[in-house]
């Protein structure tokens, strides 16, 4: 259980903070940075629900992203509590494949509504799904550096946590243009449209 009587405690006035299992760790180190942008990222979600019309499309489009923010905290739990080698299941906090599968099957539902893509789509639109599109390149970055810290010699991430970052990042998406009336008011990437354009004045 949290619980937080006391927000400053100046443990951390020497650059360093402490990861779940109480092992201290700079604050630039690649662990921290990773879970600090999963909470940038679900940071950009909370703006996003406050971005949500009073529509029934836009509210439940609110009602995914406030289960997708519960579910980063789960996510950073987890990428703040290193792997041990002798882990048993259940001893700590981590993504499982249900939570992945759920994020799979709202993707297909709303994408079902969604005609096939001609162009690249610019972060645009409504107010919503520019903050959708925010939101999705933060988490996008999320997950490079998850892959990276995966990738670093003596560190270990559960794979559930960097697949689950990949279809937020896919759901964000398809939501986004969902937000843009079904894609009717999307912002279309036109390739080389501004070439040969001269100066404004």
């Amino acid at each position: 259980m949290v619980k937080l009587n006391k927000i400053y405690t100046r443990t951390g006035d020497d650059g360093t903070t402490g990861l779940a299992t109480g092992e201290r760790v700079r604050k630039d180190d690649l662990r921290v940075e990773c879970y600090g942008t999963v909470d940038e990222a679900n940071a950009c979600l909370g703006l996003a629900v406050l971005a949500a019309g009073p529509d029934a499309v836009s509210q439940g489009i609110a009602h995914v992203l406030r289960d997708i923010q519960n579910d980063l905290f789960d996510l950073g739990a987890d990428l703040a509590t290193p792997r041990a080698k002798d882990e048993t299941a259940g001893s700590a906090l981590r993504m499982i494949p249900s939570q992945t599968q759920r994020l799979e099957n709202t993707i297909d539902e709303y994408n079902d509504r969604l005609k096939p893509l001609t162009s690249f789509v610019l972060p645009g639109g409504t107010p919503l799904a520019a903050a959708l599109h925010l939101a999705r390149t933060v988490v996008r970055r999320a997950e490079r550096l998850g892959v990276t810290l995966h990738a670093h010699a003596g560190e270990t991430v559960n794979p559930e946590a960097i697949r689950y970052l990949n279809r937020v990042s896919d759901l964000l998406f398809v939501l986004g243009r969902v937000a843009n009336a079904d894609g009717k008011s999307d912002v279309l990437w036109v390739p080389g449209a501004n070439r040969g354009k001269s100066a404004a004045t």
